[in-house]
């Protein structure tokens, strides 16, 4: 193996401290002081790597290693650092700390490819802190509007262009973070799988044959406030109650498809109580599918029901498309030159979907694009209990690899 097992592993568990919760997860919100202090721990990780170190108008960090040919396409390695709230040590980071880590290798070995590689830290993948995600590699593929920055806030109701701003960053100029389809050649991902495919299969490492699209509504209900006790259940306007049978329709919809998941995930409940009936209740539904024209239809027949249930109860309901995403496929010839890697590793190539969507799906819109996944004990991700080994990690970083060395 060319790689530093043991240097990666080090990177990601002292990477893993930064944010550590009382619960024994990881809180890393996009803007905050522990993103700023993990950007700096990366900084010095690339700095060590002699790389040269750039941040982007949306805050996109990243690292450049020149090529021998210093006008050739890019290809760009990379995740992000951002996480949920008590969220894993693994998800994102071990991408990026992957790429940082190849680089060295190629480095110790005395190895300058003929095109330029350059890591990236996107900003803010997650969308946890407002509710919309893949915001550094939106703005990168030139997605991501002013408007969006100026009108998605957080729960303290500060915008992201206001956050931006506390963190000398100027809003206006996100444009400046586009990049063309010309100067990349590929985009490659390393990440947890954050499922029990390859752990059911005992399968160390996989390729990612796509990644199912998806769509985020928040659905807002408003009804009329009452009394739990002197309200009559016939004269009720209850959102919550209508709230619940959507979410009851959703769920069975799910289950009448073969590859659409829908979540509940978060639900707000505005002036309830335990003797009132609420007004005001909001949830944001996570809809996935690997079509996009299933993932179309589904939204519809949802939509169809919302409207059904209400004008029967007699509530008003507002419907807003906070993320969409359609599905995206992973290069056949990235995935040709996986293949190739694997088998030079004695590894079963084993191809599987990505219900979970990551950077790479947009990075799609102006690259080709290729993912590895790592095994994860249990499938369990976003949470403490979040775990690979290092044996594969360090194995699919070894993968990675000699995939870069492949591509010409």
């Amino acid at each position: 193996m060319k790689i530093d097992s043991e240097r990666l592993w080090c990177n990601l568990m002292k990477l893993g401290n930064i944010g550590r919760t009382e619960q024994g997860g990881v809180t890393r919100l996009s803007f905050t002081k522990q993103e700023k202090d993990a950007k700096a721990y990366l900084m010095k990780l690339m700095n060590q790597t002699d790389l040269a170190i750039h941040e982007d108008a949306m805050g996109n960090l990243y690292g450049r290693k020149e090529g021998i040919y210093k006008n050739e396409p890019v290809v760009l390695i990379g995740s992000h650092i951002d996480t949920v709230i008590n969220g894993g040590i693994f998800d994102g980071a071990a991408g990026v700390l992957a790429g940082i880590e190849i680089v060295q290798t190629l480095k110790d070995q005395g190895i300058t490819t003929k095109y330029p590689i350059e890591i990236v830290a996107f900003t803010d993948e997650e969308g946890t802190r407002f509710s919309s995600g893949m915001l550094g590699s939106r703005a990168v593929v030139g997605d991501l509007t002013l408007q969006e920055l100026k009108q998605n806030s957080d729960y303290t109701g500060k915008t992201i262009a206001m956050v931006m701003k506390e963190n000398g960053y100027n809003e206006k100029l996100i444009k400046n973070a586009k990049r063309s389809a010309t100067e990349i050649k590929a985009y490659l991902e390393l990440h947890i799988e954050q499922g029990k495919v390859l752990e059911n299969e005992d399968i160390p490492v996989g390729i990612v044959s796509g990644i199912a699209g998806l769509t985020w509504l928040k659905v807002s209900l408003k009804g009329e406030f009452g009394h739990a006790g002197t309200t009559p259940m016939i004269l009720r306007k209850d959102p919550l109650a209508a709230m619940a049978k959507i979410i009851t329709y959703c769920e069975g919809v799910a289950l009448q498809q073969h590859h659409t998941v829908i979540t509940a995930g978060n639900i707000l409940v505005n002036h309830g109580g335990i003797n009132v009936i609420a007004n005001d209740v909001n949830v944001i539904f996570d809809i996935r599918d690997i079509s996009g024209e299933n993932l179309q239809r589904i939204e519809k027949l949802i939509r169809m029901y919302i409207d059904k249930i209400c004008v029967e109860r007699n509530i008003q309901y507002d419907i807003e498309i906070l993320e969409h995403h359609e599905p995206s496929l992973c290069s056949p010839y990235i995935n040709h030159n996986l293949e190739i890697a694997c088998n030079k590793l004695n590894i079963k190539p084993k191809h599987l979907m990505s219900g979970a969507a990551h950077d790479a799906m947009v990075m799609s819109k102006i690259a080709d694009i290729g993912m590895i996944f790592v095994r994860t004990k249990a499938g369990v991700s976003h949470h403490p209990s979040e775990w690979a080994s290092k044996e594969d990690i360090a194995l699919g970083t070894e993968l990675l690899y000699n995939t870069i060395l492949q591509l010409e």
